[in-house]
């Protein structure tokens, strides 16, 4: 057993000795991922678990976690869901935020995007429900078709679609003062020819092969590899991921890209 997951497991025994039973971790110290998977994929080649650095995403559907008990068993990273078009705040997101940045979970927020409401409505719209923290991770865009919305069917062309990123983009990187993040799906990024944007980091959905096989060519950070897994903490299925590089240069990508 590591140092760090035998010192948490010591204040969860002692409670309060770590602050009222409260684990946390330094945010950028790496623990190794203990997660499981209801359906697991058979990998090829270069799996999730070869990569050191794990994390996961959360919104309204995961009851409130057990933050402490999620971080020293891998979750190193969180992607929370805060916002979705212009009038939608996830009822979770201040549980969630709240309790990963108790944790020492490096911590992010995204907003899901709709495509009946003008970007500018959007961005002004997340920028009033998450506050510029020191520390967090940069703002998240996830990109995606909706086909179970029951008020927005609009599939606008590719064109116009990459032009509407590009504004929000702008709006949240002057204002957080970091470029965001873009999440995606194949069908989306094949759709609308989203590696044609420029200066983009992006967070990819792939479960059942590597990115490379799904998005060649293309740089990524994140990549999401599966949507039922089982960590620690948390009850029933969850998203997990992986940072794209070593422990180490996950710090140093911290260090670069977390808000001042």
């Amino acid at each position: 057993m590591s140092p760090v997951r035998l010192f948490a497991l010591l204040c969860v025994l002692t409670l309060g000795a770590c602050g009222a039973g409260q684990v946390s971790v330094p945010v950028g110290t790496v623990t190794a991922a203990d997660f499981g998977d209801r359906k697991p994929h058979a990998w090829t080649g270069r799996t999730p678990q070869s990569y050191p650095v794990h994390g996961i995403d959360v919104a309204r559907f995961q009851n409130p976690l057990n933050w402490g008990e999620a971080r020293i068993n891998g979750v190193n990273f969180a992607f929370i869901k805060a916002t979705e078009g212009g009038d939608l705040l996830d009822p979770m997101f201040a549980d969630h935020w709240r309790g990963a940045g108790q944790a020492g979970v490096a911590r992010g927020a995204y907003h899901f995007y709709y495509f009946c409401t003008t970007p500018q409505v959007q961005a002004r719209w997340f920028i009033e429900n998450v506050p510029k923290t020191p520390g967090m991770l940069p703002p998240v865009l996830d990109m995606e078709w909706n086909p179970f919305s029951p008020t927005c069917t609009l599939r606008p062309p590719a064109a116009i679609v990459r032009s509407n990123t590009q504004i929000f983009l702008r709006i949240l990187k002057a204002h957080y003062g970091q470029q965001p993040i873009v999440y995606t799906t194949p069908e989306f990024y094949k759709t609308n020819q989203m590696g044609r944007l420029r200066g983009v980091e992006f967070w990819l959905r792939s479960t059942a092969a590597h990115p490379a096989e799904r998005y060649p060519d293309e740089r990524w950070t994140f990549w999401q590899y599966t949507s039922t897994g089982h960590v620690p903490g948390a009850s029933g299925d969850i998203d997990i991921n992986v940072y794209a590089g070593s422990a180490a240069s996950w710090e140093n990508w911290l260090a670069r890209r977390q808000i001042r």
